[in-house]
């Protein structure tokens, strides 16, 4: 059973692209499909967390829109970040997946109980993965990994 499923956000939530309007604004594009994932993994009682290297207002726009509470931007130590959030929830380290793209995510993916790249993530991401997407990072990657622990979880 998957209890916890903690995710990078740009380049997995998002395609990768940070539009910068040169007057210190910053904007993301976000999938709704990847939203709709989300909140189905909340309601059926999974936290959700995002864990972002990155620091960014629009992250923290959509963890809000999207009802998800546990928000780490601007983090330099994911792994750390991860295990410190499963402790305090009281989760193990086999109920957690990581969805992922690109290299500061291999710690996460190779800790948790399911790791998850998605499709266009990095090579040495992909190998380190239990689980690759079909669909790429910001195209719906989320709402598949959502749907194959919803399913996964439904089976136990």
């Amino acid at each position: 059973m998957i209890r916890l499923v903690a995710m990078d956000v740009d380049g997995t939530l998002t395609d990768g692209g940070i539009y910068m309007d040169g007057a210190n604004g910053e904007f993301k594009r976000f999938n709704v499909h990847d939203g709709y994932g989300i909140v189905s993994l909340i309601k059926s009682g999974v936290e959700v967390a995002f864990i972002s290297g990155r620091a960014s207002g629009p992250t923290d726009r959509r963890a809000s829109d999207l009802g998800v509470t546990r928000v780490i931007n601007g983090t330099e130590d994911k792994l750390a970040d991860l295990v410190a959030m499963a402790d305090e929830l009281g989760i193990a380290q086999s109920e957690v997946a990581f969805i992922g793209d690109d290299l500061p995510d291999i710690p996460c993916i190779k800790w948790s109980g399911i790791g998850i790249a998605v499709a266009d993530a990095h090579e040495e991401v992909l190998l380190s993965a239990d689980v690759t997407t079909v669909a790429c990072g910001g195209g719906g990657a989320v709402r598949e990994a959502a749907d194959y622990i919803l399913r996964i979880n439904s089976a136990i």
